[in-house]
């Protein structure tokens, strides 16, 4: 009970230990985000720009989709998705459903309407049956892929992060860590960054105080609502297993998680960070490096 008291006045949530998902689904949903088959030439899958040895990012400044194609977004993390409140850079997609089929129709990424993939996936007896099993249809739709994906992606979060367990009661964080944290809170990052997955629950802009170049190429707000008050303004990135994540921001302009938390002390607060300052903060980010339950199907 202290615990709970104790971190329900902090502004950081612990992951839950699991969350209901309905495994028939989840298991349908991991072999299509390992198939390259909903890619037109066959080449990239949704693991392409999701790998796990990369926090579940690329580890590129931005993906690259079917025939090399170089897109102009840097792959958002997919673990821990389902707790954001909206999903792609700029929240195009409400929820894992819909953000599931945007890379298959992207023509850069995937290539694929909605009716190729499905009669792509018709033609192949174990898709077919499994489905039906599912779904209880002959049918396949386009829905029915997105349902099985975001079902599997509702399994890929990463609770038991060190600070959880601070959180909980059940760790100690060292002084350099505490010290980051304190500053974190301090200086305002915990004002955007926050909640169960500290981020991915509000919009904000890039360079508020501090403004930073627009890009016209750039999937911002902008992209979707053409008001000037939507450039450079984007979903606010999660921290959770940041360390694992590099390069970042939208574009991947920064290599480094130094790199990051100073240009965005600098442009976000109006503030230039000691080293011993950013030192500090960074030894706090890494302690929300979670762990993917044994039940995950991530691999």
């Amino acid at each position: 009970m202290l615990s709970s008291l104790t971190y329900a006045i902090e502004p950081i949530a612990p992951i839950p230990q699991t969350l209901p998902y309905d495994p028939q689904k989840a298991a349908l949903g991991q072999k299509l985000f390992y198939d390259p088959i909903l890619s037109k030439d066959y080449s990239i899958s949704c693991a392409s720009c999701h790998k796990r040895a990369y926090g579940g990012t690329d580890g590129e400044s931005v993906s690259v989709g079917i025939y090399q194609l170089q897109g102009n977004m840097n792959a958002p993390t997919v673990l821990n998705s389902t707790f954001n409140f909206k999903q792609f850079w700029n929240g195009r997609a409400n929820n894992l459903r819909e953000q599931a089929l945007g890379p298959i129709h992207n023509p850069i990424e995937m290539g694929f309407s909605a009716a190729e993939a499905v009669s792509r996936l018709k033609k192949i007896p174990e898709y077919k049956e499994s489905f039906q099993t599912i779904t209880k249809r002959s049918l396949i739709t386009s829905d029915d892929i997105a349902d099985m994906i975001a079902e599997y992606e509702k399994t890929l979060i990463t609770p038991n992060a060190k600070f959880d367990l601070f959180l909980k009661g059940k760790s100690t964080l060292s002084y350099e860590e505490q010290e980051g944290y304190n500053l974190f809170k301090t200086l305002g990052c915990a004002t955007c960054h926050n909640g169960v997955n500290v981020g991915g629950n509000s919009f904000q802009k890039m360079g508020v105080i501090i403004p930073v170049k627009w890009d016209q190429k750039s999937s911002d707000r902008y992209a979707l609502t053409k008001r000037e008050i939507d450039k450079n303004v984007y979903k606010v990135p999660t921290l959770r297993n940041i360390a694992l994540t590099a390069p970042y921001f939208h574009d991947g302009s920064a290599p480094t998680l130094k790199d990051a938390v100073k240009r965005m002390s600098y442009h976000n607060l109006g503030i230039t960070l000691s080293d011993q300052e950013s030192a500090y903060i960074i030894s706090f980010l890494k302690t929300l490096t979670g762990k993917l339950p044994k039940t995950s199907l991530y691999r």
